[in-house]
């Protein structure tokens, strides 16, 4: 968390700074931006954060570690990429609650599955998609991606567990 902090620290100071040269109130206007956006994902990162909490005290460890753990085998890994399809939300909302996932005892290759089907398949993505690009595209890329989440958990579990 250390790194992660200090190189956005650094890109914040590196952009303030860029702003601050163009010249008139390009710096305020950013901050501004950024503060209204700080505000609107506040109550996604609470909610997100309570969930994360309320996995690791209202599941058992033992009930993630049979259905999700290393012994849950291909069924867990498909669960994964279920439940990672499903996450919506950015890495601030998903990871806070796969975090909780994998501390209460989920298998590496559920782990790998579950965050892969959240960044490719993305259930939540879907109807802006659908939408702004089209139900062709929308087919194509999920028939592109959806076999990836389940062969990168087998991959990690092989290689990992």
């Amino acid at each position: 968390m250390l790194i992660a902090f200090l190189v956005l620290l650094v890109m914040g100071i590196a952009l303030f700074i860029a702003a601050l040269r163009r010249g008139g109130d390009c710096h305020v206007r950013g901050l501004i931006i950024g503060k209204s956006m700080l505000i609107g994902v506040i109550p996604l990162l609470l909610v997100a954060f309570l969930v994360a909490g309320l996995i690791q005290v209202a599941i058992p460890p033992e009930i993630i570690r049979s259905w999700l753990g290393e012994e849950s085998g291909l069924r867990g890994i498909l669960l994964g990429t279920l439940a990672g399809a499903l996450i919506p939300g950015g890495p601030y909302i998903a990871l806070p609650i796969i975090a909780a996932i994998a501390q209460g005892g989920a298998g590496i290759g559920t782990i790998v599955s579950l965050i892969s089907a959240w960044a490719l398949i993305g259930i939540g993505q879907l109807p802006f998609e659908l939408a702004l690009i089209g139900p062709r595209f929308m087919a194509v890329r999920i028939s592109s991606v959806v076999i990836f989440p389940p062969v990168a958990g087998l991959l990690a579990r092989a290689l990992f567990a």
